[in-house]
């Protein structure tokens, strides 16, 4: 694929990794406002009870509050680092004084398992969180035995202590269930980045190892005949001619050499293509339907409809947000019929890209047309029409001639074609 589809999957797994984030944020936020909710009906209800004054309202209020700021504060922290200390502290601080509240109602019990649970997600290892819900639910429990109406029982710390270690279990386990999904999601985001950093640097040492065994042989000798050239050129003409002929045979050789090579890697080959598209596609998020093409079309045909699948493929990750995409092939009136169809096309722009203009080029050298066009409801239709002669003109087809600049021109119209 071209640098610029690599830039678009790119953009596009940053946009859906940002998304993901927003939905994990979003379950943590759902848990804050329930958080919020008991607490400030169980103080609403005790203040319409005259149960407690308007002060002690208003702060107990103002508290409610500023421990759920510090709460998605934390969260935010946790899914873009770490926890900060004064964070923890503070919030820990405002959870211990709001569970005294426990005289007037039990549902403020619930701050200390919902303040260990956001709490437990910066720990490291599993003795600290099981310290974090055992502390929690001993001040929790010895907080709970003034709210008692008689004189507490024995057994009432003990029962209390289990109950809301339980509930801090529970509420831990919930926190960390999503915190272990959001790992999860930014690793595999990271293998495949590393995955298509692997890829492109494995083609780049294969080019390089084409290109110097290509070249370095031709190359050597040319150098080595030049030099003798030279020492020949004043005592002995006739040797110095011979060498610098030899010179000519070589560097047309390793032209030829890179002609041949540059072809190979600009010929794609439509099967090939077809399932490396339809792996794009699909590791992108788009779920990706190939028809068999037919299986009698010339090869020249069959490479440029390659290239109309593979610019094809780069205007559906690079301008929607697909989630679809169809690729077809249908025999009409002495020609094949190439169709992409995808959703969650973006607006069309004023200009014609680049891509388009060179598939135009490409099969109008082969008497066929290209159409795009967006089809309604955000969808978009990439058609590629080519007539089937008896025989196509074939890519690599070079006119014989001894002139160098011909062969030159000839060889730079051919890879045009190709």
């Amino acid at each position: 694929m071209s640098a610029e589809t690599s830039a678009g999957i790119a953009a596009r797994a940053t946009r859906r990794l940002e998304k993901a984030r927003r939905v994990v944020f979003g379950t943590f936020l759902c848990s804050a406002f329930a958080i919020a909710v008991f607490p400030l009906m169980a103080l609403l209800g005790s203040y319409g009870k005259s149960e407690i004054g308007v002060p002690l309202t208003a702060g107990a209020g103002a508290a409610v509050v500023a421990f759920i700021g510090f709460y998605i504060r934390m969260i935010n922290t946790v899914l873009t680092g770490s926890l900060r200390t004064a964070d923890v502290v503070v919030s820990g601080v405002l959870a211990a004084l709001l569970s005294g509240m426990m005289i007037t109602d039990p549902l403020w019990i619930m701050l200390g398992p919902a303040w260990a649970s956001i709490v437990a997600l910066g720990l490291s290892s599993g003795r600290q969180i099981i310290a974090l819900c055992a502390g929690v639910a001993a001040v929790g429990a010895l907080v709970s035995l003034p709210a008692a109406e008689r004189t507490p029982h024995w057994y009432m710390w003990p029962v209390m202590f289990a109950l809301l270690a339980t509930v801090c279990g529970l509420a831990v386990g919930a926190n960390l269930l999503q915190k272990w999904l959001w790992d999860l999601i930014q690793e595999a985001y990271a293998a495949r980045e590393a995955q298509t950093r692997l890829a492109v640097i494995e083609e780049r040492l294969r080019f390089a190892r084409d290109l110097h065994d290509l070249l370095g042989h031709n190359l050597s000798l040319i150098a080595v005949k030049s030099e003798l050239a030279i020492r020949m050129a004043d005592g002995d003409t006739g040797r110095a001619k011979a060498e610098m002929i030899d010179v000519r045979q070589a560097a047309r050789e390793a032209l030829r050499e890179v002609r041949a090579a540059v072809r190979g890697y600009r010929v794609v080959e439509l099967d090939a293509e077809l399932a490396g598209v339809r792996a794009v596609l699909e590791a992108a998020g788009v779920r990706c339907t190939v028809a068999e093409p037919p299986g009698d079309l010339p090869p020249a045909v069959r490479g440029v409809l390659a290239w109309v699948v593979r610019e094809g493929a780069t205007n559906v990750l690079k301008h929607s947000d697909a989630r679809r995409c169809e690729i077809s092939f249908a025999p009409v009136e002495g020609s094949v019929v190439l169709e992409m169809v995808n959703d969650g096309a973006h607006p069309a722009g004023a200009d014609i890209g680049t891509g388009l203009t060179g598939l135009n080029e490409r099969t109008a050298v082969l008497g066929g047309s290209i159409t795009a066009e967006h089809a309604g409801q955000s969808r978009f239709l990439l058609r590629a029409a080519i007539p089937l002669p008896e025989r196509a003109p074939q890519a690599g087809d070079l006119p014989p001639s001894t002139d160098d600049a011909e062969v030159v021109d000839n060889a730079e119209r051919a890879e045009r074609v190709a």
